[in-house]
C-alpha cells in the first residue's frame, strides 16, 4: 500500500495563511502585549502586596495575550477600508486582501470566547468587570471616525485590568486602585498619541480622528503634561501604599524614559515618533521592576 504524498504546495499555502493570521493579531509586534500587560501586573503586585495568587496571575497573563490579539483582529476589521491608504498599515493581511473580513471576525469571536473562558475561572464580580472591559475594547475601533479622543477611550479600555486585578485579589476596588487606573489612562493617552503622530498626515486624508490631530502643534506640550501627571499619580500610589526606595527608583527611571521620549518627538518625524511609542514598553517594565523589588526587599 502506497503512502499519499504530502502536497508541498498545500503546506506552503497553509503556512502563509497561518503567518497572515499571526500578523492579523500582531504576534510579530509584542509591544502592544506589554503595553496592555504592564498595568495589569502593576495592579496584581500592588493589590496582593507583592504575592499575587498563582491562578489569578496565570489567568491575567493569558488574558492579556488573548484580549490584545482579539482587539487587533477587530481593529483591522473596522479599519479595513482605510488601512490600504495608510503608509504604515497598507500591507496588513486584511487590508491587502490576504484575509477576508469574515475570517477576521471569526478570529475575533474565537479569541473573545477564549478570554471569556479564562475569566470564568475567577469570581463572579471579576467576570462582570471583565465583560465591561470587553465592551470598552469592542467599541474603541469604531470611535476613530466620530470621536476626537479615541486615545482616551483606549486608555480606559487598556487600564480596566487594574480594577479587575483588585477585585480578583482583594474582592474590592480600593481608592488606590482608581488612582492607579487614572495613571494608566493618562499613560495610554501619552503613548497612543505618540503612535497617532506617526499616521497624522494619512489620518487627516482618510478622515480618522486622533488626539495627535486634535492637539496640533501643542502635541508635545500636552504629552509632557500627561507624562508629569502619570509620574505624579504613580508617586501618589506609592505614598498611599507606603512604598519604599525601590519603588521610587523605578519611578525615577520611568521619568527619565519620558524625558527621552520628548527628545525623540522634538522634530515630529515618523520613525522617531514610533520609537517614542515603543519606548513605553520599557517605561512599564521599570515601573513594574520597582514595584517587585520594593516588595521583595521589604
Amino acid at each position: 500500500m502506497s503512502t499519499p504524498m504530502i502536497d508541498s504546495a498545500g503546506l506552503s499555502q497553509l503556512g502563509r495563511r497561518l503567518i497572515d493570521y499571526g500578523r492579523l493579531i500582531r504576534l510579530h509586534q509584542p509591544t502592544g502585549i506589554w503595553l496592555l500587560g504592564w498595568p495589569a501586573l502593576w495592579a496584581l503586585w500592588l493589590a496582593s502586596s507583592g504575592h499575587p495568587h498563582e491562578k489569578i496571575f496565570t489567568v491575567f497573563s493569558l488574558g492579556v495575550l488573548v484580549t490584545r490579539s482579539a482587539g487587533c483582529a477587530l481593529n483591522d476589521y473596522a479599519d479595513r477600508k482605510v488601512d490600504p491608504y495608510v503608509k504604515r498599515t497598507h500591507d496588513r493581511p486584511l487590508a491587502a486582501g490576504r484575509i477576508t473580513p469574515p475570517e477576521a471576525i471569526g478570529i475575533y469571536v474565537t479569541l473573545s470566547l477564549a478570554a471569556l473562558g479564562l475569566v470564568c475561572l475567577l469570581d463572579q464580580l471579576t467576570i462582570v468587570y471583565a465583560l465591561v472591559g470587553a465592551l470598552l475594547t469592542a467599541v474603541y475601533p469604531f470611535l476613530k471616525r466620530v470621536f476626537s479622543w479615541p486615545q482616551a477611550w483606549l486608555g480606559v479600555a487598556f487600564s480596566w485590568s487594574i480594577p479587575m486585578a483588585f477585585i480578583a485579589e482583594r474582592q474590592s476596588v480600593t481608592p488606590v486602585a482608581w488612582v492607579l487606573f487614572m495613571a494608566g489612562v493618562l499613560w495610554t493617552l501619552v503613548y497612543d498619541t505618540e503612535y497617532a503622530m506617526v499616521d497624522r498626515d494619512d489620518d487627516l486624508k482618510v478622515g480618522i480622528k486622533s488626539t495627535a490631530l486634535l492637539f496640533g502643534q501643542a502635541d508635545r506640550l500636552i504629552i509632557g503634561a500627561c507624562q508629569i501627571g502619570v509620574v505624579g499619580l504613580l508617586a501618589w500610589v506609592g505614598i498611599l501604599l507606603q512604598r519604599g526606595h525601590w519603588y521610587a527608583l523605578g519611578l525615577a527611571a520611568g521619568a527619565c524614559l519620558f524625558y527621552f521620549q520628548q527628545t525623540l518627538l522634538r522634530h515630529r518625524e515618523r520613525d522617531a515618533c514610533f520609537r517614542a511609542f515603543k519606548n513605553n514598553a520599557w517605561f512599564g517594565a521599570v515601573i513594574f521592576i520597582g514595584i517587585a523589588l520594593d516588595y521583595l526587599f521589604i
